[in-house]
């Protein structure tokens, strides 16, 4: 059955054949989720730069380890989860100074995230998004 949304061409995105949107619509609800379970949640946090854990979904505490280094820990297991990190302001509006964010499981607790930013110069405290998939 096709999907009803509009099939617009998007400014710099070729438009999709008819045979191309006719075999994506069939896989709307017929994919399976690659090791995660049916019961999966979005889990989020918004950190200060200073570790602080400013709002959340899940999220139970945030935690400074070092410079540009961070523990966010969540009120279920990540260890096996999907994890999406960005600088981005902890409250108010403006922008975060520019950085990058990398993630990675919590080596020794499974309901945790580490958390490293960075800058060209190396590990600075940065305010990050973090979202899990678990």
């Amino acid at each position: 059955m096709p999907s009803p949304r509009p099939r617009r061409g998007t400014t710099g995105q070729p438009a999709p054949s008819a045979h191309e949107a006719a075999r994506v619509d069939t896989e709307i609800n017929s994919y399976s989720p690659a090791g995660l379970p049916t019961t999966a949640r979005v889990l989020f946090a918004v950190v200060a730069a200073n570790g602080t854990l400013v709002r959340g979904l899940g999220a139970t505490s945030s935690t400074r380890l070092a410079a540009g280094m961070y523990q966010v820990a969540f009120d279920q297991d990540v260890a096996r989860a999907a994890y999406v990190g960005t600088v981005g302001p902890a409250g108010g509006g403006g922008l975060a100074q520019q950085g990058v964010v990398t993630v990675a499981p919590r080596a020794g607790i499974a309901n945790a995230v580490f958390v490293e930013t960075h800058a060209a110069s190396g590990h600075v405290d940065r305010p990050f998004h973090l979202a899990v998939l678990a």
